[in-house]
């Protein structure tokens, strides 16, 4: 049979989806995109670690890299372009709130609201917690196991933040993913907890534990780590950590084309924002939709291929048949 050819027009798409990896703070260690392998994926499913927000609006990407001429010669005339700075912005808004979509649309730590214990002394960002029970040998990603006294604490529908206490260490702390950087050592026992990323839903609770609706993202309880009761989120406008993910960003052609922004490093570069829009233009009802705006700075990576310092690395993979 002979195959039909036609033509690549520009891509026709209607949304932007959006992926997530964390960086290694510690190691400035980022999570990398290859097309030749990774390509593929359906959509809903990443390949780890990449971590699936849904779909984005307002998707913009502003490079901000400037040249400048090598002058020469008397008169001066320019001889060649060189590279003064690299650099790139992207901007969109999250069309949900969770914990991460709120994190990254944020320009500081993002923590977690622990539930209170008795009536203890007011906080904005959460009074003194309700002390962390201790998970049984044998817990996995999706089931802490734990005495029946301290299962009891917990209820169905609840969330749980599972991390170690805070001991007095400095630097980056939270597991699997730097929350925050402890600049000099704090009181709170229950502050790594506060700024874990590592915190799920509760399905089902027994006498024997916690059944999770989805696996931990640091994977089992380690050795050392406490669970505590989470009643919502919280993070603060100022601050001096800022959140730093590797991204990437996937617009799918009608025809089964794919373009790919693989952004290596991009730190929040704003304060929390929002954006509200009615729900419909012709709604009186006053209803508007909430979304969070993310405003990122691109910081560059050298790509051991050839040295190079990039921002950016942009992907196209034609749909099959077409003409190249």
């Amino acid at each position: 049979m002979t195959a039909t050819w036609f033509s690549a027009p520009a891509p026709v798409a209607r949304r932007v989806r959006a992926y997530f990896a964390p960086v290694n703070r510690a190691a400035q260690t980022p999570v990398l995109f290859d097309p030749s392998q990774q390509s593929g994926f359906s959509l809903g499913v990443p390949p780890a670690p990449w971590i699936d927000l849904g779909w984005i609006q307002d998707f913009a990407r502003k490079p901000a890299s400037k040249s400048t001429a090598l002058l020469t010669g008397i008169p001066a005339a320019a001889l060649e372009q060189v590279r003064e700075s690299v650099q790139a912005e992207v901007s969109l808004q999250f069309l949900s709130w969770t914990k991460l979509t709120m994190a990254l649309a944020t320009g500081s730590q993002h923590m977690n609201v622990l539930a209170a214990a008795g009536a203890p002394a007011l906080a904005a960002d959460g009074a003194t917690a309700a002390p962390a029970v201790t998970p049984q040998s044998g817990s996995t990603s999706t089931s802490i196991l734990l005495a029946s006294a301290d299962a009891a604490k917990f209820a169905a529908g609840s969330i749980v933040a599972v991390d170690g206490d805070y001991t007095g260490q400095t630097g980056y702390v939270g597991s699997p993913v730097a929350g925050a950087y402890v600049r000099q050592a704090l009181t709170d026992i229950d502050y790594i907890r506060r700024v874990t990323f590592n915190v799920a839903l509760v399905a089902q609770v027994s006498s024997t534990g916690l059944t999770l609706a989805g696996p931990l993202p640091g994977g089992a309880p380690t050795g050392g780590a406490k669970v505590q009761a989470v009643t919502g989120f919280v993070d603060r406008e100022g601050g001096s950590f800022y959140q730093e993910w590797s991204a990437l960003f996937l617009i799918q052609g009608s025809q089964g084309e794919r373009i790919f922004f693989h952004y290596p490093r991009l730190q929040a570069m704003s304060g929390a924002e929002e954006s509200v829009a009615p729900l419909n233009g012709k709604d009186r009802s006053g209803q508007s939709r909430v979304t969070l705006k993310g405003q990122f700075l691109a910081l560059p990576v050298t790509d051991p291929l050839d040295g190079e310092r990039v921002v950016c690395y942009r992907s196209f993979l034609p749909a099959a048949n077409a003409l190249v």
